[in-house]
């Protein structure tokens, strides 16, 4: 009969903590590094109302004995929750008992709250999850470890006093079989049985709850790779682009110093806008916006041979889209499409909402196109494509971001032009800081402009001025 109800307890023990981990609210508490004294309560809360619910049973339903876990329960609290949430765990579990008469079930649940919440204090919080009620395989590591080098295990520890508290109770309930329960033998090896349940009735709601918790910290840090990934592309794309943009300076500091300084009045004010904090995903207005200064800069160097068109809806400028998306395609067009053609050309930028609810956006030159022999496809396939950072990693920032939601599509005609088209679900939302690696490269990037100032600004005039427009 009692090996059946040891059998039994296991069931229960499973079976409840189970039924625990469903509920999003236990695992959020649960799962809470820090827990205020309300989630505290919560949690004492849902692990003891079944149970004491099996403490009920045991009392009124004759030979039910495998519902009441009360001795494992506080044993757990203490460990989850520390000796204060625990006793009053106790409480609760040792009600029904105590109007059944069993008078000591009160002070030994507070002893065993007291105890087991004294012992998590002094333990590393992985310790406790990462208990296992598989004994033999405990004990195994345990002498193996100690044949190696000799020291304390305290998850050894652990299974002794859960196994060491449970053979005191069974004494005390030999001694005192109406004042408290608890299943006792006077077969040794039955006994031996008993107090060896007790650690594995512990320790397989942390086994399962550990279970939870590790798939949490998977899914967090899959999130946090992801975040990595789209910041790195950002960092990628900014030095890429101020490289082209100094560059493009440099070929009239001697020539045309004027122009030259007005080029690095709008490069500072790109500047000013990436040294702030900028989220993953932008107002579509602003990236216009930002893209105007990028275009200012372009239309100083070429001359009469840029021109730009806007054919933007207005409903779509308070769409949110990834930052720093357009200019590199912008750049692309005006690098490898209209740079070629002696007369220039002209870069369209439009934008509309489809009928399915997406964002479209449109990027087009009148240029030398592709040539024949590379297929368009090949433009999205990453290095070994010919087609720089830039393409590469407007790709890949749309593969972060949207997954298989967002598309990018290259089509070109030779000696016609190129169209890119980008393809995005609309969102109102979404938000990536810069870390301070980013700002430290954009830092790097002021002093080569601040240096390229001095030589074409000698007199001071015009960074004084540049310094008043930074301050505001």
């Amino acid at each position: 009969m009692i090996l059946i109800t040891l059998l039994v307890k296991l069931g229960v023990a499973a079976a409840t903590s189970s039924s625990l981990a469903r509920s999003k609210v236990f695992k959020r508490v649960l799962l809470a590094e820090r827990r205020t004294p309300r989630e505290v309560a919560e949690l004492v809360a849902m692990i003891c109302v079944p149970l004491v619910l099996g403490v009920l049973a045991r009392v009124k339903v004759p030979n039910f004995l495998a519902a009441d876990l009360s001795f494992e329960t506080c044993m757990l609290l203490g460990l989850m929750v520390g000796p204060l949430g625990a006793m009053a765990g106790g409480v609760a579990m040792a009600l029904p008992a105590v109007l059944h008469q069993e008078y000591w079930a009160l002070p030994v649940n507070l002893a065993v709250a007291a105890v087991a919440g004294s012992f998590a204090k002094f333990v590393d919080r992985e310790e406790v999850w990462s208990f296992s009620p598989m004994i033999d395989l405990s004990i195994y590591r345990w002498v193996t470890r100690n044949l190696r080098r000799p020291h304390l295990d305290r998850q050894v520890l652990l299974l002794v006093l859960i196994a060491g508290l449970q053979l005191c109770l069974s004494l005390l309930a030999h001694l005192y079989p109406r004042r408290y329960f608890s299943l006792y033998s006077s077969e040794w090896w039955v006994e031996l049985l008993i107090c060896a349940n007790a650690p594995i009735v512990v320790g397989i709601p942390l086994k399962i709850w550990n279970a939870i918790r590790v798939e949490r910290k998977l899914e967090e840090q899959g999130r946090l790779l992801l975040e990595a990934r789209l910041d790195a592309l950002q960092r990628q794309i900014n030095p890429h682009f101020l490289f082209n943009t100094l560059n493009s300076i440099t070929s009239l500091v001697r020539m045309q110093p004027e122009l030259a300084r007005e080029m690095i009045v709008k490069l500072a004010n790109i500047l000013r806008v990436l040294l702030k904090d900028r989220e993953a995903f932008v107002p579509l207005r602003d990236e216009l916006a930002f893209t105007d200064d990028y275009l200012d800069i372009e239309v100083v160097r070429f001359g009469e041979k840029l021109k730009v068109v806007k054919e933007i809806a207005p409903e779509t400028l308070d769409i949110q889209v990834p930052g720093m998306l357009l200019q590199p395609l912008i750049e692309n067009s005006i690098k490898h499409g209209l740079e070629p053609r002696i007369s220039g050309g002209t870069v369209t930028l439009r934008s509309r909402v489809t009928d399915d609810g997406m964002l479209v956006i449109d990027v087009e030159d009148d240029g030398v196109g592709i040539p024949v022999e590379r297929d368009d496809s090949s433009l999205l396939k990453g290095p070994g494509s010919g087609t720089g950072i830039g393409m590469r990693n407007v790709r890949e920032r749309m593969e972060v971001q949207y997954g298989k939601l967002g598309s990018i599509e290259i089509n070109s005609r030779p000696g016609r032009g190129t169209k890119v088209t980008l393809r995005m679900p609309v969102l109102e939302a979404g938000a990536v800081d810069w870390t301070e690696n980013g700002r430290e490269v954009l830092e790097a990037a002021s002093h080569v402009v601040s240096d390229m100032m001095r030589r074409v600004d000698p007199d001071g005039r015009l960074s004084q001025a540049l310094r008043s427009s930074t301050r505001r």
